[in-house]
């Protein structure tokens, strides 16, 4: 199998894009199929808690390394009351969920989710139900979840039996109200009012909070960038980022533009970027607004689509795609162009973490295992906290259907500041043939290659299941060496790599 010419860029600790907030490996949680019910929450189970979570379950996210835990949707916030997801669990009322065609019976609300983001050491993102309720109801949760004690709801709180506040500092302005699916889906400028509107109200409780207005749902929407233009008309100087979300697919058995699609996600990112600052400068504002990427994943929505429409049942099994080593390459990919972009993306949310398109799979009563997306996450997490290294590539391109001519080599490099400990995250992307890699060191001096983990298969469908859960796993990159400043690796097809430079 003949290899290409070598791709190659060159490190130094003086070009960099920017530190990487640990929120960018945040994940999402919403009352959809069985993330929650039989996921992470599943009262008998033989590993569940004296609250009914999944303790095998807790420890894979604990290993996968997520930090922010958006909650609880996605289309779901938008016809939720949570009020339903308070007091004592038995008396809760069961509900309609339109968003998913289920009965949703608010056993696992507020407290529990709150429980469940202590005991996996995570941050609480909470989004508002802005499609059918408002200011109002906002200001409201609000109260409840963060104000000590000494009021209506801040005492409800304490008698539903938790005494300590949420401190919940960061909250979405709503999901998707561009999206005519939407439960209560606005124009730009009735969501760009009510978004201004809620964010100053909420100001007045803690001028401290941390808040995302809603973006587009996706790059190809047909008012994307004037929504964004417009609401942060609104809302530029009460909110602190804008969300975007983007969900990718092997189409037409197109692969080649599969692999390419972080080709996209960085396209979409400069763009929302673009559209930001252009609104700043309109209202000559020394601020800047970042980005939430609090939705992004490899999702077969065609698949969905096509199925049967769930017909109200309770957590039913929805969008459990099982993804394959390919599938794990884009992945990383993706991972990638968020890092690459840590200057102005400081949050981001992999949609969802269990059983729903998602690294964690369970069966109810059953074990938990990891899928091939598993791995690039907990490594990135693991690996990619420090400085983003500026990342130039000459590397050898090909054509692709979706994208045109795309380089093989998409990488990013993130230093430790601390240790001077480098890490180099690189997929390459053709399908069929090795490409060697030639990375300059300038600035700096790591003295050896401490580990390069790769994720590749000789079957690009291989893939981890209930009966075969470690079919798939990383294993140790040959040849990779450090000398005279020089790191040479050489990257299996299709792959996804971890070089670690200590």
């Amino acid at each position: 199998m003949q290899s290409t010419a070598p791709a190659r860029f060159t490190l130094d600790p003086a070009f960099a894009v920017g530190d990487v907030d640990a929120r960018l490996f945040g994940s999402f949680v919403e009352h959809l199929g069985r993330c929650v019910y039989t996921g992470i929450y599943e009262p008998g189970h033989p590993a569940a808690d004296e609250a009914g979570l999944r303790t095998d379950v807790l420890d894979l996210i604990r290993e996968l390394g997520v930090t922010a835990l958006r909650y609880p949707g996605g289309n779901f916030v938008s016809g939720y009351k949570w009020e339903d997801g308070t007091g004592p669990a038995g008396e809760r009322p069961r509900r309609l969920d339109l968003a998913w065609r289920s009965t949703e019976t608010n056993r696992f609300g507020l407290s529990e989710y709150i429980d469940f983001v202590r005991k996996v050491g995570g941050e609480p993102m909470m989004a508002l139900n802005l499609g059918t309720r408002g200011v109002a109801e906002a200001l409201e949760l609000q109260e409840y979840a963060n104000h000590p004690s000494g009021t209506a709801l801040s005492d409800r709180r304490v008698g539903h039996g938790d005494k300590e506040p949420y401190g919940i500092r960061l909250w979405c302005l709503g999901n998707e109200m561009d999206g005519p699916w939407q439960t209560g889906h606005k124009t730009a400028e009735e969501y760009g009012r009510l978004a201004a509107e809620t964010a100053r109200a909420m100001r007045q409780i803690d001028p401290d909070v941390e808040l995302v207005a809603c973006g587009s749902s996706n790059q190809g929407m047909a008012t994307f960038a004037a929504w964004e233009a417009t609401v942060l008309q609104h809302s530029y100087e009460l909110v602190d980022y804008i969300s975007l979300h983007a969900y990718y697919e092997e189409r037409d058995g197109d692969r080649d533009s599969f692999l390419a699609s972080a080709v996209d996600m960085e396209s979409f990112i400069e763009n929302v970027v673009a559209t930001c600052d252009h609104v700043g400068a309109r209202l000559k504002s020394k601020k800047k607004i970042n980005l939430s990427f609090d939705e992004w994943n490899v999702w077969y929505q065609a698949r969905f689509h096509a199925a049967e429409p769930p017909n109200w049942e309770e957590a039913p099994r929805l969008l459990e795609d099982n993804y394959s080593v390919t599938d794990a390459v884009v992945f990383g990919s993706l991972l990638i162009a968020l890092l690459r972009h840590a200057d102005r993306v400081n949050v981001a949310c992999l949609a969802q973490l269990v059983n729903v398109i998602a690294p964690i799979m369970t069966e109810p009563g059953g074990p938990a295992w990891r899928q091939t997306t598993f791995f690039p996450f907990a490594q990135a997490s693991a690996y990619g906290r420090g400085r983003v290294l500026q990342v130039a590539v000459d590397s050898p391109a090909h054509e692709t259907a979706r994208y045109g001519e795309v380089p093989l080599l998409h990488a990013t490099a993130v230093r430790n500041e601390e240790t001077g400990a480098v890490t180099v995250f690189a997929v390459n992307r053709d399908q069929h043939r090795p490409l060697p890699l030639e990375v300059a060191l300038h600035g700096m001096a790591p003295a050896r290659v401490v580990e390069h983990s790769v994720l590749a298969d000789a079957d690009p469908e291989a893939r981890n299941t209930l009966t075969d859960p470690e079919r798939v796993t990383p294993h140790p990159g040959e040849g990779t060496a450090l000398a005279d400043g020089v790191l040479t690796a050489t990257l299996e097809p299709m792959s996804w790599n971890v070089i670690r430079l200590g």
